[in-house]
Formats: structure tokens, C-alpha cells, sequence
């Protein structure tokens, strides 16, 4: 049975000599698995082109309850990014954003909420002129709200540990090493609730905003099951320094 459905891209792996599964978050079926033909002939029905990561969908699909891998009738970009693609530092960290991402809903169901937050943040990220190089991080920590691990904000003034494994504010350091000293926790909720729109008023320099990155990615791997090591931090520090 044929359905309608907005898809983002996650990840692609080599299945023939001209085809690919495609690993994708659905905003009708969650993550779903699509094999797709012929991706790599001169003349495809879905080029390789519109299968980069994080690429906004518009879909028709083939759905069969139970079936490890599904298959697509149509594919087309919608919006058609203007310059993710094409400029390096925003291609990078999509790059990153994709494989935090990947490693994060790689079980998830249907979540309409978290859907429409990452279709709204990937399209609002490529038609922005003015690049923000704290996006990552702002993405990051609003994603934790939608994952069930935002923080809790700060109760008091003399709460100026943020615990990591709690998601908390204290006014003395925990027994465990979890927890920000070189990062003020300030920074991960100014993160959070700073619209899009705004994050270029917050202002890190370089060597900060590695620390930042470094305790929301540590957040990230004790909140989320089989996290592992993210790889692509280490590009996009080298790209944004």
C-alpha cells in the first residue's frame, strides 16, 4: 500500500553495484530502512544527489508492517537546499549533526514533535544568510528536549555545578567526574532557550566553544544508549577554528 510521508536522511549504505539502503527518520513510520534501485545510472528516478545527509523528503512509500526493509515509489527534495550543500563549514556540520543524530534516534518511532523540530532547524539552518557557528550546539541542546534529557534549569545563584549525569544544577561538586568546572552550565541553557534566530548573539570564542561541545557531546553518551565515540567532531573543530 502506497503512502505519503516527509523523510530526512540519516544514512546510506552500498547494497548493489547501482543500489542503496537508505536509513531515514519518516514523519508518518519513525526510522525506516528503503531500498532504492539504479541511484548510480546516469539517467536514476532518485539520484544519489538528494540521498546526502539530513536531505528533506517528500516520499510516496511502500509500507508493510514487520518488513526489515521497505521500498520507495517517488523521492524528491523539498525545500531544495540553496547552500548546505555548497559551503564548506555548514556542509561539515551537518556532517556532525548527522552522525550525533544518527546515533541518537537510531531506535526511534513515530514522534511527529521531534520530526517538525528537525525539518524546521535543518530548513531554517540552509536558508539562513548569516552562518552561526554555535548552530550545532544550539541544535543540540534543544534536541535534548525532545530525547528526555533536557536539563533542568538553575534554581538558585549558588548552584554553579551542572551535574551531567542528573541533568541538574548544584552549589557543590559531585562524587562522580560528570559534571561542567571549565564550562559554565549557563552556556548549555542559554543554548537551549536561544531561538535560532538569536544564536549569533551569543558569543564563544573557539577554544570555549570546543569545551562546550566536548560536555554536550559527554551528556549526550550518558543519556543515550550505545552513543560510542562521535568521529566527525574532530573535522568540524578543524573547519570552525
Amino acid at each position: 500500500m502506497l503512502h505519503k510521508t516527509r523523510g530526512i536522511v540519516l544514512r546510506v549504505t552500498t547494497y548493489s553495484e547501482s543500489s542503496v539502503v537508505v536509513q531515514m527518520f519518516t514523519e508518518k513510520f519513525g526510522i525506516q530502512s528503503y531500498l532504492i534501485n539504479g541511484v548510480k545510472k546516469p539517467k536514476a528516478k532518485i539520484p544519489m544527489n538528494v540521498l546526502q545527509p539530513l536531505h528533506l523528503l517528500d516520499m510516496v512509500v511502500y509500507y508493510k508492517q514487520n518488513t526489515q526493509i521497505q521500498r520507495v515509489s517517488e523521492a524528491r527534495p523539498v525545500p531544495i537546499f540553496k547552500s548546505i550543500p555548497y559551503e564548506v563549514i555548514k556542509n561539515t556540520i551537518v556532517q556532525f549533526l548527522n552522525e550525533v543524530l544518527y546515533k541518537s534516534i537510531r531506535q526511534q518511532h513515530v514522534d511527529e514533535q521531534l520530526f517538525e523540530y528537525l525539518y524546521h532547524a535543518i530548513s531554517w539552518f540552509d536558508e539562513t544568510e548569516e552562518l552561526s557557528v554555535n548552530f550545532h550546539l544550539s541544535f543540540l541542546m534543544k534536541l535534548t528536549r525532545f530525547l528526555g534529557f533536557a536539563p533542568q534549569a538553575q534554581a538558585r545563584a549558588d548552584q554553579k555545578y551542572f551535574d551531567l549525569q542528573e541533568g541538574s544544577f548544584t552549589s557543590v561538586a559531585p562524587m562522580h567526574p560528570y559534571f561542567t568546572a571549565d564550562v559554565d552550565g549557563n552556556s548549555l541553557m542559554q543554548l537551549l532557550n536561544t531561538p535560532f534566530e538569536k544564536i549569533n548573539e551569543i558569543k564563544f570564542s573557539n577554544a570555549y566553544r570546543r569545551l562546550v561541545l566536548d560536555k554536550i557531546l559527554i551528556y549526550y553518551q550518558l543519556h543515550t544508549a550505545s552513543f560510542g565515540q562521535i568521529k566527525s567532531h574532530q573535522i568540524l573543530e578543524e573547519v570552525l577554528s
